[in-house]
């Protein structure tokens, strides 16, 4: 990774590093702050920090580059996942969606609200909601598949009046009223 960096930004490489020294003191800095990353990760990141930047990344940048992007994680673009909550039908839980933080960012902003207001009002929320949600799958959180509530298996029945008066009375003995 320093030899590309040296090859690609060779001017503000030699200023960086001006004595072997401070080099030396960099790669130690660098490995610390990279030892819990993939070699492969991180080569890559470089890569791209070379197609992408001018400049001489820092640690934080090729941390940065480290991060998976939204197509590794399968992640529509914000547009297109507000478009998708919108559209999909009910019950909600049951549609197949493309990526679980659609679902889970359309339920953040309610679906109701999304179903009735006009898109400058409902994607601005949408987007921040699913963003968030973005953002935490790029750190290694996992959200769980959309789930449909189930009846209850036992379905009680009403108390009869002089069930209800006995129940009652049964409340007033224990609190002492």
């Amino acid at each position: 990774m320093f030899a590309e960096f040296e090859l690609v930004y060779h001017n503000q490489y030699h200023k960086a590093y001006s004595t072997a020294e401070k080099l030396g003191y960099a790669k130690k800095l660098w490995f610390n702050n990279l030892c819990d990353v993939d070699p492969k990760r991180i080569l890559d990141a470089s890569h791209r920090a070379i197609r992408e930047s001018e400049y001489l990344p820092t640690i934080r940048g090729i941390l940065k580059y480290c991060e998976p992007d939204d197509t590794e994680l399968g992640l529509p673009d914000s547009h297109s996942a507000y478009l998708e909550a919108c559209r999909a039908p009910s019950p909600k839980a049951k549609y197949d969606w493309s990526h679980p933080a659609v679902y889970h960012a359309g339920k953040a902003c309610d679906w109701f609200f999304l179903a009735n207001s006009s898109e400058a009002n409902a994607y601005p929320l949408f987007r921040r909601h699913y963003d968030e949600l973005c953002q935490r799958l790029r750190r290694g959180e996992q959200l769980p598949a959309p789930t449909h509530m189930a009846l209850p298996k036992e379905i009680h029945q009403p108390l009869d009046p002089e069930q209800q008066k006995e129940k009652l009375r049964e409340m007033r003995r224990k609190l002492n009223i």
